[in-house]
């Protein structure tokens, strides 16, 4: 064929050509599976940006935000002309003229090159082309990416393709709006509408000459000429870029010297680490919403999807303020009780011998290192003894230290934690989510991941358990020693529980007065009435998922639970009796605003209205009947206005390992938990460490910042009037009581002298019954 034409640099040259052509046929064919994927027509035309997801409160406050790429696309019109102006000065001044490839550019970058000035010959649409369509990344590679000389000539000619491609599809503008929002400027920005923002604090349209230049000069290299962290080689860089802006007329003398002269002035406080960081609340979003993005093929990292959930921010930052505040006190108690002795301990108050080795056997680090050493434990405990540099948590901020790693299990293992939620009943939404002190350094949630032992606070599903089989608030038992036998796996077994004091009062006491006062004896006596299977069924039936080992000891806590289980499990009474799958997304939007998906109520009619209001009859008496657990309260007046009614319910378990409270107003249920992450690590007295002490105070903060809040929407009142004719009688108030000792839950042992004075013949308001005796059957 080439020898028809006879002369031969024409026949040489035909020759070159054809082989051109073949060869870039075979990059866009992918011959043969060699060059990789090169993006298509439909590619160019829809290309995807990865644009991360938005987490909101439900008052519109932005709360966190999931990306592998931080992204915000905006239009050409809302983009300053500077950094049009810098960019194309820079990176491409001859964009107008070229249809994707400057050939002219990228010979006489080949000769700069050659000389040893080294000078990129990529236009803005090759550049756009590898940025946007990844015709690097490994996915567009094929085998020769093992051919090092002519991997780069078939990547650079992959990305002449795609810029051809590019501008057959789109105009210059087009064009300019698509790199400006692709392109990375460093610190996991990318975009020019996030890296604005990020550095100045301003949208794109509004940034100066200078502030142009210092954004476009960072595109050659993003680390290099980062101002946060090279800001003398950000300053030189942002200067040449001036020098090019005037160079080619898009900068005045007189506004090239002002700019020069300025000092860089970054702003960057729009960025708030909390806001766009991990967080317990973006971890519980995310989980939340699992199973709907598989179903739905959405992906909360690429997508741009606005989610709203049902978080009250100023519910949340109460809450955040209340732990703060109490946690804090707590932790200086903790530190005071055990002063230099470790807190590690059996239940008889030994210390745990090979606590610390135990800990570092659950470090990753630890299968490593018994590999690198071949089992040699000396050698293993000096890498754990090696001093580092470290930053830690403490109450007053986030300190530097030198510790090793044993120093840093010993001072993590005397940090106390907790988990709370609020939840609305009426609606079924998530008011406040706190998973622990700092997500920075404790990332396990406590309010969803952590299952521990409820004590005291499970003994309300024994109590419904009864009231929902015959039993009345107003039955009376005995408190005097209980046996109990039972087979537990085929073997027998004797259950003889203790009351918290370790005495029994022989007094005769209502279902509601036990129950307010947590007498165990009494729970105990009333769990082998109905039955401990029974009362497993209950607490399944009101929302607790977690295994309940079906034991009479069930009834007093035995068993571990989370505290979203239980506020969901309480929630039923304020609900009437109706379970509920709590909501913590409302809505979810796409990047142009369109309603994907609503989430609403589910919920399923478990208890009658009637057994439903008697529960919470029988939950204020943790306030109203005499030594209810609940009366630590009083302590906040704040709590106490217009007639308020709160009922409740704490909780601790055996050697004050965890301490709870479930605290229930007319509107919301909360749950907290307070503990050591190691249960081995615990208070060691009741007037430390039961769930009055440690939990309840928070609840008793918080609702106090709810209530003085006139904008936070929830109110002091009483709890609602029955929903449903109460058939059973629940009118029979207790015998008024001196106590001389402070009152205590279920594992606390202080012993309690009481007189008991006639009933008053009337209703009478006393701390014991502050609202007055209520009417019989309503």
């Amino acid at each position: 064929m080439f020898r028809r034409i006879r002369n031969r640099f024409l026949r040489y040259f035909a020759i070159f050509i054809y082989f051109v052509i073949i060869f870039f046929c075979c990059i866009e064919l992918n011959f043969l599976w060699l060059s990789g994927y090169s993006p298509d027509m439909q590619d160019i035309k829809n290309p995807v940006m990865s644009v991360g997801s938005e987490v909101y409160t439900a008052d519109g406050k932005l709360i966190g935000q999931y990306y592998k790429e931080n992204r915000s696309p905006v239009e050409l019109k809302n983009i300053s002309p500077n950094l049009i102006n810098a960019l194309i000065s820079t990176e491409d001044v001859r964009f107008y003229k070229h249809n994707g490839v400057d050939f002219y550019s990228f010979f006489t970058s080949m000769l700069s090159t050659a000389k040893g000035e080294r000078r990129g010959g990529s236009t803005i649409t090759q550049q756009l082309a590898k940025n946007l369509f990844e015709t690097r990344k490994r996915k567009s590679q094929g085998f020769i990416k093992h051919i090092p000389v002519i991997r780069t000539i078939v990547y650079k000619c992959k990305e002449w393709l795609t810029a051809f491609k590019i501008e057959h599809v789109y105009n210059k503008e087009q064009i300019l709006t698509l790199y400006l929002n692709t392109v990375p400027f460093g610190n996991n920005s990318f975009g020019i509408k996030t890296a604005s923002l990020k550095y100045f604090n301003k949208t794109p349209d509004k940034v100066t000459p200078a502030e142009a230049a210092l954004l476009i000069g960072m595109l050659k290299a993003t680390s290099s000429y980062n101002p946060i962290k090279n800001p003398d080689r950000a300053l030189e860089r942002r200067n040449t870029v001036l020098s090019q802006m005037q160079k080619y007329g898009y900068l005045t003398k007189v506004g090239y010297d002002t700019s020069f002269k300025s000092p860089i002035k970054l702003n960057l406080s729009y960025v708030e680490e909390d806001s766009h960081g991990d967080s317990y609340l973006r971890r519980a979003v995310e989980k939340w919403l699992d199973k709907w993005c598989k179903e739905n093929g959405y992906n909360l990292y690429e997508d741009g999807l606005k989610i709203y959930t049902t978080i009250d921010s100023h519910l949340q930052q109460y809450a955040e303020e209340a732990v703060a505040e109490k946690m804090k006190m707590l932790q200086k108690r903790f530190n005071n009780l055990w002063g230099n002795k470790n807190p590690w301990r059996d239940s008889k108050g030994v210390e745990i011998k090979d606590f610390i080795l135990k800990n570092e056997q659950r470090l990753p680090i630890f299968s490593l290192l018994e590999k690198k050493y071949k089992g040699d434990t000396v050698q293993i405990q000096q890498y754990f003894k090696q001093k580092k540099r470290m930053t830690v948590f403490t109450w007053n901020g986030e300190k530097d230290t030198t510790f090793s790693t044993i120093d840093s299990i010993k001072y993590y293992a005397h940090i106390l934690n907790t988990g709370m939620m609020t939840l609305e009943p009426s609606t079924g939404k998530i008011k406040v989510w706190i998973g622990g002190i700092d997500h920075r350094f404790f990332n396990y949630d406590h309010v969803n991941q952590a299952r521990r032992q409820a004590g005291s606070t499970f003994k309300p599903f024994a109590y419904l358990t009864a009231l929902d089989n015959g039993f009345t608030p107003c039955d009376k038992f005995t408190d005097k020693p209980v046996t109990i036998k039972y087979k537990d796996n085929g073997k027998d077994e004797v259950w003889q529980p203790n009351n918290a004091d370790f005495n029994f009062s022989y007094r005769e006491m209502s279902l509601r007065w036990a129950m307010g006062k947590s007498v165990n004896s009494i729970t105990a006596q009333l769990t082998e009435k109905v039955g401990w299977d029974k009362i497993v069924e209950y607490a399944h039936k009101c929302g607790i998922e977690s295994p309940l080992k079906s034991v009479p000891s069930v009834s007093l806590g035995s068993n571990d639970v989370s505290v979203f289980e239980m506020v969901r499990a309480y929630s039923t009474f304020l609900n009437k009796g109706q379970k509920l799958d709590p909501i913590l997304v409302t809505r979810i939007e796409d990047q142009d605003g369109s309603v994907l998906k609503e989430f609403t109520l589910k919920q399923e009619q478990v208890i009658s209205p009637e057994t439903a209001w008697l529960m919470l009859y029988m939950f204020r008496g943790g306030m109203e009947e005499p030594g209810g657990t609940s009366q630590a309260l009083w302590e906040y007046p704040g709590l106490w206005k217009k007639d308020n009614q709160i009922g409740g319910k704490t909780g601790t378990s055996s050697d004050y390992v965890d301490g709870w409270y479930m605290g229930i107003t007319k509107d919301l249920v909360t749950g907290i938990w307070v503990g050591a992450d190691d249960r081995s690590v615990h208070f060691t007295t009741s007037e430390t460490g039961e769930g009055s002490h440690t939990a309840l105070p928070i609840f008793g903060r918080f609702m106090e910042k709810v209530y003085a809040d006139p904008k936070s929407g929830y109110t002091y009142g009483s709890f609602p009037k029955p929903w449903v004719k109460i058939t059973k009688e629940y009118n029979c108030p207790s015998p008024r009581i001196v106590t001389d000792t402070a009152t205590v839950d279920s594992t606390s042992n202080p012993i309690d002298t009481t007189h008991v004075l006639p009933t008053p013949a009337a209703p009478t308001t006393t701390p014991e019954n502050p609202e007055g005796t209520p009417p019989a059957n309503k």
